[in-house]
């Protein structure tokens, strides 16, 4: 190890050890781990760093064996590394030290290797030094932009990340939230919402979808896998194509729900992985419906100016009951006319709006429809998520991933009815 720097550059300490000197500017400074097994060439760096940079932190080892164990140990910004070790000779190290750290890299190279420390830059080195040609303002000036060169490529490196996990999270968004699926919208209103929740970077599992078969019967589908990442999206992805297929195959209730726990098992990364959902049929005179539940939270039934809150019976969440035991009842809701459902996740209701565990509920959320009864579809929806985010906002938001659905069918007229 190179000796402390008070003063007395030739005073000698064992390899292995560490020095700091200016403990009010250490901070400015980088920790540098030089690997050099030749004692002349270690004292001539320490001498480098004694005139250029005083409070540098330096760590002297001798070998690549004792520089991956010492990268393992403790965090270093720089590496100064001759490309002549007894473990180690070239480009092999450049390549070793980067396979054990995400640090800078400045090699060391003899006279006659110029063109080598050009090969360990084109190798991921930041930088190279050739022995017998170094000042200590040159050195300084190397380790400093070395390490900068390094961060910006992190940061870089980063973006890059953020901005294929951003395009994931569009893929995903878009296999989760699709078009709906309609053949005939007259006398139809849908409107459709989804809001990312605060707390993770992907999205999440919430998925929703509404499709109208040949007979006229409008089906609407919401759910929530639980969990959040890209495996527990991808899932929600698999389950919504699933039921978007069975629907136009004529598959509904309890087939319907019992194929999609197939496919759940089947498909997800452990077995405290669940899902649950709210299959809606709307029938074609408008009237009725009829809603299978599997776990998931009631619904709101809108009409004139009054909203009601309905939780029919319902089964267990998809995946809680594997092996077949699980059923789930088919309910008829009659609907009055122009009555309106509107589905959703429960990231909507369970954000924090006050001290401690203090949600919003479900009665919270009833008393937020209430209020906004008499706006027009799509203004009630924006209404809801936007009270539900303003009080939750002073206690970290909605960190939930949440998915709202307002479906109307107006009742189609029957022949006895005056033109």
């Amino acid at each position: 190890m190179l000796p402390t720097q008070q003063g007395n550059a030739g005073a000698r300490a064992a390899p292995g050890s560490a020095v700091t000197e200016g403990a009010a500017r250490a901070w400015q400074e980088p920790s540098v781990l030089l690997v050099e097994d030749d004692e002349a060439d270690a004292l001539l760096v320490e001498e480098l760093v004694a005139d250029c940079a005083p409070g540098m932190k330096l760590t002297w080892v001798r070998s690549l064996a004792e520089a991956c164990d010492a990268l393992a140990k403790a965090p270093f910004e720089c590496v100064l590394l001759d490309l002549h070790l007894p473990d180690s000779h070239g480009l092999d190290g450049v390549a070793r030290i980067r396979q054990h750290a995400d640090v800078a890299v400045v090699v060391l190279t003899g006279l006659a290797e110029e063109s080598t420390g050009l090969a360990a830059v084109a190798a991921g080195a930041q930088d190279y030094l050739v022995k017998g040609r170094v000042d200590a303002e040159l050195f300084g000036r190397a380790v400093r932009y070395a390490v900068q060169r390094k961060l910006a490529e992190q940061a870089a490196a980063a973006l890059r990340t953020g901005l294929l996990r951003a395009e994931e999270n569009r893929r995903l968004e878009r296999g989760l939230l699709p078009t709906p699926l309609l053949r005939d919208t007259t006398g139809l209103e849908v409107v459709a919402r989804y809001r990312p929740g605060r707390e993770q970077a992907l999205i999440g599992g919430d998925f929703y979808d509404v499709v109208q078969t040949p007979d006229g019967s409008v089906h609407v589908l919401i759910g929530d896998v639980s969990g959040h990442g890209p495996d527990e999206a991808a899932l929600g992805v698999g389950l919504r194509i699933a039921w978007r297929t069975l629907v136009v195959s004529g598959a509904t209730g309890v087939r319907q729900l019992r194929t999609l726990e197939e496919i759940l098992i089947a498909e997800r990364t452990g077995a405290h992985i669940f899902a649950t959902l709210t299959s809606v049929e709307l029938l074609p005179d408008g009237g009725s419906a009829h809603v299978t539940r599997a776990g998931h939270p009631g619904l709101l039934l809108r009409t004139g100016g009054d909203v009601r809150w309905i939780e029919v019976p319902g089964g267990p969440a998809l995946g809680v009951l594997p092996g077949g035991v699980a059923t789930w009842p088919v309910q008829r809701l009659d609907l009055p006319d122009d009555g309106a459902l509107v589905l959703f996740t429960d990231g909507l209701f369970e954000g924090r709006t006050g001290p401690g565990n203090q949600r919003l509920g479900e009665e919270g959320l009833l008393e937020l429809a209430l209020a906004a009864a008499r706006l027009p579809a799509e203004a009630f929806v924006d209404e809801l998520i936007g009270r539900a985010e303003s009080l939750a906002e002073e206690y970290g938001g909605l960190v939930d991933d949440v998915a709202v659905l307002h479906v109307r069918r107006h009742r189609l007229p029957t022949g006895n009815e005056e033109a």
